[in-house]
């Protein structure tokens, strides 16, 4: 049987949020029952969601308390890059685990994270969908091709060391992703990338946690013409400049 009592390391979940008032509510029930066990808080990053996400937010605080869930935000939609920048200005935690909530991320796995991180002092640990039992589930054939193609594209071009370069399921020791979101340019996707490519140069240890990835259920897909664009961008300045 598990032991109950508190761990003393503290770890900060920071939640970039954007029309999420429908998932929000069960990601932080999933978080707070997963986590049980564990000294951490969850940081919810709004950037003025037009669905009332942040009125959901204080909500949840209030259900909650301060002390579990911190809620903050920006004016406008400014990327995940400075999402986590914000984050960490109220991040108190020894770690930082940056998820999304839109339900994809399933709060079962930072457990395993958290065990992988203790095995080897990882730097960083990185869910993959692309390696042991890891998977995506509710994605069509042609998004599926999509996103195996970018990942090989990558791995071809970068040789991160990672086996899933565009995933945004992660766990970081503090001061690793301060420098790693210091020495990143890139926003949006490809700031997901970019992270682990710095990661490698800095030579940092990533340990990797097989996660099953599930198509978001609530709200609209944010991926589009647009992020492939800039994720081809990104990935040609990458490859120019490492």
């Amino acid at each position: 049987m598990r032991n109950k009592r508190m761990s003393e390391t503290k770890y900060s979940i920071i939640l970039p949020t954007y029309n999420e008032s429908e998932n929000l509510p069960l990601i932080i029930w999933l978080i707070i029952k997963h986590m049980e066990s564990e000294n951490f808080e969850v940081i919810i990053v709004d950037d003025n969601s037009p669905d009332g996400t942040t009125q959901v937010a204080l909500e949840l605080q209030k259900i909650y308390g301060k002390e579990k869930i911190v809620v903050t935000g920006r004016e406008k939609k400014l990327g995940l890059g400075s999402a986590y920048i914000h984050g960490m200005k109220f991040a108190k935690g020894d770690f930082v685990i940056i998820m999304d909530a839109d339900l994809s991320h399933h709060p079962k796995f930072i457990e395993q994270f958290i065990q992988k991180q203790k095995e080897k002092n990882y730097d960083i640990v990185t869910g993959t969908r692309y390696a042991g039992d890891g998977g995506v589930h509710g994605w069509n054939i042609k998004r599926k091709a999509i996103s195996r193609t970018a990942n090989y594209v990558t791995q071809v071009l970068l040789r991160p060391g990672v086996s899933d370069l565009t995933g945004s399921f992660r766990l970081y020791k503090k001061r690793v992703l301060e420098k790693l979101v210091e020495s990143c340019i890139s926003k949006g996707y490809v700031f997901q990338m970019e992270m682990m490519v710095r990661a490698n140069q800095f030579g940092f240890s990533v340990g990797e946690v097989p996660i099953s990835f599930v198509d978001r259920q609530f709200g609209e897909s944010k991926l589009g013409g647009n992020e492939i664009f800039q994720f081809l961008k990104g990935l040609l300045y990458l490859f120019s400049t490492t």
